[in-house]
Formats: C-alpha cells, structure tokens, sequence
C-alpha cells in the first residue's frame, strides 16, 4: 500500500507476518529498508504495528483501515521526533485473508445475546454494548440504559435460542427464536454492527414462529448454527 504523509509518500509492502519493506522515494528521508516488525491487534481493523531501522530509528504506526488513514510516530536516528498522519491507498491485496473479525464478532453478538435474553444478566450490557448504542427498533427507546432497563424488567420466561450466524467485516446477522418476548414465540433476525469490539448498532425482523410450514420445512431449528460451524 501507498501512504501519503503531509511531506512524503511511503510504500510499504508486508512480506510476511513479522517482516515488512518500505520504500520512501522522494525527499530527505529516501531509502529503502526491510524490517523486522510487532504487530498487536488493536480492535476492528485497527493494528500498532513498530520496528527499528538499521540506523536506529524507530517507527510506531496505528493502522486504521476502515477510516483509511495510518497514525505514525518516529524517532529518528539524530534524535528528531515526528509525528504524522496519512491516508492509505491499497495497490495490492494481500495474497491471503488473516482478518478475524469475523469470528470474533460472531462470539460477540452471541454472548451478548445469551447474557441478556437467555440469563437476563443486566449488568453484562455495560460491559458488551456502546454507551450510546443506537436502536432502529422503534417499540426499544435509545442507548445502553435503556437496553439494561429492559433486561432488568424481562420476565423469567424469557428466552433465546441463536441459529445460523454469518459475519461480515464490522457486521454480524444472527437468525434465532425467541420465546416469552410475544405472546408466541418469534424467529427473529438480528443485524448489529460492531465498533470497537462492542455492539453499537441494532435492526432486527420479528415473525410470529409457525411449528411447520410448506412441505414441512421448519422456521427455526436450533441445529441449523452447527451443520454451517466451520463455514466464514
């Protein structure tokens, strides 16, 4: 990928997971190095990634690429500091996918499904959603509070079962039922989009569960969510 700092242009290119090249092609700072780097997981798309050059600078970068922009902070080998930002042009897409995201955000939305509507543990909704959590359901007032508000009141018969899951970048949609919410129980399509490894955005679709449909083709099986384990 290509950054574009205030000043200069930089490419980098990852090698391998601990191994990176950069190339800066213009300007005071011109050369070309490859580097032993440490790569932490920050969050959704987030990475610090940090290396040391052979003249001894060392370079601290926060990768953020679902805003497309990278934070760096170096030191450089006669002592100047340097503080800068850029915006991030991919020119080639890595060979092989590592983002777990995905998975993760799927372990996500499941516990805090079951914390709340299978153990009606209030006091998990600080912990696992966003302090100003946005809500398109329009009977479930807005934010964190109202939500532990909710699950404070829900009756003991209350309970839900999650199915087939799937997960896409910073989005998770879960298929399940739920019993006790309705007079009936309901299967129910919840979409949430996460933010920094916390639910921040909820949509959902409610029908009233028929036991068999057409040709005796269930709505919801709780065994669907393990025939798919393994599938992305």
């Amino acid at each position: 990928m290509d950054v574009s700092y205030p000043d200069f242009k930089v490419s980098l290119m990852l090698l391998s997971t601990p191994q990176l090249k950069f190339e800066i092609k213009e300007g005071p700072l011109r050369h070309t190095e490859i580097v032993d780097i440490h790569v932490i997981p920050l969050g959704n798309s987030i990475f610090a990634v940090s290396w040391q050059e052979k003249d001894g600078a060392t370079v601290t970068n926060v990768q953020d690429y679902d805003r497309g922009f990278i934070h760096s902070h170096a030191t450089l080998s006669d002592g100047r500091f340097l503080r800068m930002t850029g915006s991030i042009t991919v020119t080639r897409a890595a060979d092989q996918i590592f983002d777990d995201r995905p998975q993760r955000n799927k372990a996500l939305v499941i516990e805090a499904m079951t914390a709340l509507f299978q153990r009606h543990d209030a006091a998990a909704v600080e912990r696992l959603y966003v302090a100003d959590y946005v809500q398109h359901n329009p009977t479930i007032p807005q934010g964190r509070d109202a939500l532990q508000a909710i699950v404070a009141s829900l009756p003991q018969d209350v309970y839900y079962e999650p199915g087939l899951i799937i997960a896409e970048r910073n989005f998770v949609a879960i298929h399940g039922r739920i019993r006790g919410w309705a007079d009936k129980p309901q299967v129910v399509v919840d979409l949430f989009r996460i933010e920094g490894d916390r639910p921040a955005e909820h949509w959902d679709v409610l029908q009233d569960e028929v036991v068999t449909t057409a040709r005796d083709i269930s709505m919801f099986d709780p065994g669907e969510a393990a025939r798919v384990a393994g599938n992305p």
